[in-house]
């Protein structure tokens, strides 16, 4: 009995034609290489730094030194008569004029002294007249031969020492109103008083020559002031080459200045005076500013800085002094080549000025100098450079360093 043939089912048949579809098409790809990945494998960048080129300026080169500021005039006020203190005109630390009246000590006993002493002026007066009359009348009868040359001698003698003392007496005047005067005390000098270092009632000593007489009070002047400050002889001998030989009058170099706790320089003065000798123990030399303080805001005996100019104007390249590196005794900058490969370059470095430094050599001024990120750069390895900027001297700072790519 024949077989009847059979028969697969249509749903079987289909899958079976789609997996030998499917393992062609694959063996096809494996055979062609495979088609290509939507998404390539991205090489990891470098770490992100700011680059810039430095910025070309015309700069000076500038010393500072750090000194005190003094008073252009300092007096100490003391008694130079004795007495008791009835008077006192002013109040601890106001401003005073010259000749303002300030301290009275009891005047009534140079008062009588005075008195006195112009009696005696009236007495030495008439004796001297009634001098030189006996004298004129012993001349007359000396020329008659009535006197004798002796009593003629004498009468001489008499008037000259009527005469002497006379002028005694007016001396003695002269001195009692001066005692007198110097129980008004006055300021010798415009500025701030002191506070007194005596009160009313007291006795003071007089000083005389010897100035030890009882201490008033103080005085100091407020404007103009000095600033009085040490330069070593190798500054000094810089100097002297850059603005020339100059002394007395003739010298009035511009400098700045500022306290101990400003930022900039607001204050503006001239150096005008410097001394004649290099001091042989410190081997510096003393120099000295003027400068206005109008406003009385600057103390005497503050300390302070100044700024002085210590070449002629040149070209420079300027960096942040933050971008410099120090390698062992080597300055370096840290270069980013066209590739983004970080390459040091040794360079010598001149001033600074507002946070930039001067770069003397080492530079051309067309590299890209990292400015910011420097923790980020190793020498030979690649970074990811972004443009940034230097501000000049005075104008807003350099563009901040980006973030930490993560």
């Amino acid at each position: 009995m024949a077989q009847t043939p059979r028969k697969f089912p249509l749903p079987l048949l289909l899958l079976a034609v789609v997996v030998l579809v499917g393992l062609a098409a694959g063996i096809y790809s494996f055979k062609s290489g495979g088609p290509a990945p939507s998404a390539q494998a991205q090489a990891p960048a470098g770490p992100p730094v700011t680059v810039a080129q430095p910025l070309k300026a015309k700069i000076t080169d500038w010393s500072e030194f750090t000194g005190q500021f003094t008073p252009v005039d300092y007096v100490e006020l003391r008694a130079r008569v004795a007495g008791y203190l009835t008077e006192i005109h002013f109040t601890d630390g106001q401003m005073v004029n010259k000749g303002d009246l300030l301290f009275v000590i009891d005047p009534r006993p140079y008062e009588i002294a005075l008195v006195t002493a112009r009696s005696k002026v009236t007495q030495a007066s008439a004796s001297r007249d009634l001098a030189n009359r006996q004298l004129s009348r012993a001349g007359e009868l000396q020329k008659r031969e009535f006197l004798a040359q002796s009593l003629l001698d004498q009468r001489e003698s008499e008037a000259r020492t009527a005469g002497a003392g006379s002028t005694a007496a007016q001396a003695a005047v002269r001195e009692a109103e001066l005692n007198l005067e110097f129980t008004r005390i006055v300021a010798p000098v415009s500025g701030r008083i002191s506070a007194r270092q005596i009160s009313i009632g007291n006795l003071v000593t007089a000083g005389g020559s010897t100035g030890s007489g009882t201490l008033l009070t103080t005085i100091v002047s407020q404007d103009p002031l000095y600033f009085l400050f040490d330069m070593s002889e190798a500054d000094f001998l810089n100097f002297q080459r850059t603005h020339g030989r100059v002394a007395g009058s003739d010298l009035a170099v511009p400098v700045t200045l500022k306290l101990m706790d400003e930022n900039g320089w607001p204050h503006e003065g001239k150096l005008t005076f410097i001394d004649n000798q290099v001091d042989k123990n410190s081997g510096t030399i003393r120099a000295r500013v003027t400068l206005a303080n109008s406003d009385g805001f600057i103390a005497p005996g503050s300390f302070g800085r100044v700024r002085m100019p210590a070449s002629a104007p040149y070209d420079a390249l300027m960096i942040p002094d933050a971008a410099v590196m120090t390698d062992q005794n080597r300055k370096m900058v840290m270069i980013v080549a066209p590739d983004g490969t970080v390459t040091p370059k040794p360079v010598e470095l001149g001033s600074l000025n507002d946070g930039l430094r001067a770069i003397k050599s080492g530079l051309t001024g067309d590299e890209q100098v990292i400015i910011n990120g420097l923790m980020r750069a190793r020498p030979g390895a690649k970074v990811t450079p972004q443009q940034g900027t230097i501000a000049a001297p005075g104008a807003a700072p350099a563009t901040p360093a980006p973030a930490q790519a993560k």
